[in-house]
């Protein structure tokens, strides 16, 4: 897989033309430059940095980014998404179906799931405490566990089957961003779900909660609106780009950054009403970002995972 591919704007590329790795049977293979292959998402709790990528790759960092250590992963299944319940209890998926559990933080893991056959990659993992999670993916996929992932049974929750990209909370409201303009809603923590409306039929690759009601979504072409009631209602914020925009975070001192493709780094003084585009200089893309307990604040793309440079 080249090097310039990377997460959710060519997830559908990658997908439809077979490129995968096997799920079982292998592991990943140790590289001494695993922190420069392509990654495609990070996070940090507790002082632990995790970050996740192709062939496999899971790498772990506990001073902040300075060093990272690759964990031995039963998969060498391109992997898409990680998300921790707390230091040592985290899962990550990816292509093949594959669904990963740790519990001691990142350093062994075990393969709960696979199904190769489904030719239905996961995109992202949610969990709502330490056993009730779901998995989203291509093709309407939506799996769910009770058990805190030894099992995982799979539902339909739209009558479309397009892909399920980014699954976020807010309170007690969930959002899952999903190609072809769709956006759904939970207000039962998933049970069931209602279709919004966005002003736009582009694909949206993720979603950032504000606080109250208050949420950004983004995706192709630049696109990124801004809702404060709920997604009821939306309006669209100039990002001066046309990359499409694949993260985003809100830093402590209350600043936003929306990342994308190209380098694109948009950024907001004033709490996500208003942005301006501030592009990486290397111009190479960004997938996710983590911001650590120092303040660094680290993209992980096509490059690996790196600092990111914020004026």
């Amino acid at each position: 897989m080249s090097s310039r591919l990377f997460r959710f704007a060519l997830l559908s590329f990658l997908m439809l033309s077979g490129v995968v790795s096997g799920a079982q049977a292998e592991f990943s293979v140790p590289a001494p430059l695993a922190d420069r292959s392509l990654l495609l998402d990070g996070t940090f709790i507790d002082g632990l940095a995790v970050v996740v990528g192709e062939r496999g790759h899971i790498l772990r960092s506990e001073d902040n980014g300075q060093t990272w250590t690759q964990a031995r992963v039963p998969t060498r299944a391109t992997l898409t998404a990680v998300h921790f319940h707390d230091r040592n209890l985290g899962w990550a998926v990816g292509h093949d179906q594959v669904i990963l559990k740790t519990g001691d933080g990142g350093k062994s893991w075990q393969l709960m799931h696979a199904d190769p056959e489904a030719e239905s990659p996961l995109f992202d993992v949610w969990f709502a405490d330490a056993r009730k999670g779901y998995a989203v993916g291509a093709y309407g996929s939506f799996l769910e566990t009770h058990d805190g992932g030894e099992h995982w049974e799979e539902r339909w929750i739209s009558e479309g089957d397009f892909h399920f990209y980014r699954l976020v909370a807010s309170g007690e409201r969930l959002y899952l961003a999903a190609e072809a303009g769709n956006l759904l809603r939970s207000e039962d923590g998933g049970e069931t779900w209602q279709a919004l409306a966005p002003p736009y039929s582009g694909t949206f690759f993720g979603a950032l909660p504000l606080g109250d009601e208050s949420l950004l979504i983004f995706g192709l072409r630049g696109h990124l609106f801004r809702s404060d009631d709920g997604g009821d209602s939306w309006r669209e914020l100039a990002g001066d780009t046309q990359a499409s925009l694949n993260d985003a975070l809100i830093l402590a001192d209350g600043r936003v950054l929306v990342v994308g493709l190209a380098g694109a780094l948009l950024v907001s003084h004033d709490g996500g009403q208003s942005f301006s585009l501030h592009p990486q200089e290397d111009r190479q893309g960004l997938s996710a970002l983590v911001q650590t307990s120092d303040g660094s604040v680290f993209g992980v793309g096509e490059f690996g995972v790196n600092r990111v440079t914020i004026p």
